[in-house]
């Protein structure tokens, strides 16, 4: 019977594959999906973990999640300000660059892809508007860490 049953799981497993279905996953590749099974209701939710370290020696560790119904039931147009500020790849390379440790304005500015001057600053504005950024004094900047985790996940999320 052990044979039959065998035999059958690499059949289901060959179909699965010829119809283009995922085959299962491994037992324990799911665990954080698991984990927030265990604990939500309803609709469910949507969690975003990491654990990051950067070139700086700085270290991140966030957890956020929240119920979808939460979230289906937000205007969405209030976070427009904030994604349009993610929407410029200056201003994404601007974060990458403070990310791995340039944070004064004259290592920014020493950037020529970060454009003039006065663009650099147009550019921190924006970012320091929406949050993704902050003034850590003298010229200085930071990605706050309660963002640091949420910027990567929207990085990971579109990349192709």
């Amino acid at each position: 019977m052990d044979d039959l049953a065998a035999r059958m799981a690499t059949i289901e497993q060959r179909v699965a594959a010829l119809e283009g279905s995922p085959a299962p996953a491994p037992e324990g590749t799911f665990w954080a999906l698991d984990g927030l099974k265990e604990r939500t209701e309803g609709a469910g939710a949507v969690l975003y973990t990491g654990t990051v370290g950067l070139p700086t020696g700085e270290r991140y560790d966030w957890q956020y999640g929240t119920p979808v119904d939460t979230l289906l039931g937000t205007d969405w147009s209030a976070f427009a300000e904030r994604l349009a500020a993610l929407g410029h790849p200056v201003r994404l390379r601007l974060l990458h660059r403070v990310l791995e440790g340039a944070r004064s304005t004259a290592e920014l500015a020493a950037d020529d892809e970060l454009g003039t001057t006065g663009q650099l600053y147009h550019h921190l504005r924006q970012l320091t508007a929406a949050g993704w950024l902050v003034s850590a004094g003298r010229g200085r900047y930071r990605v706050p860490a309660e963002r640091v985790v949420p910027l990567l996940a929207i990085l990971a999320g579109v990349r192709p």
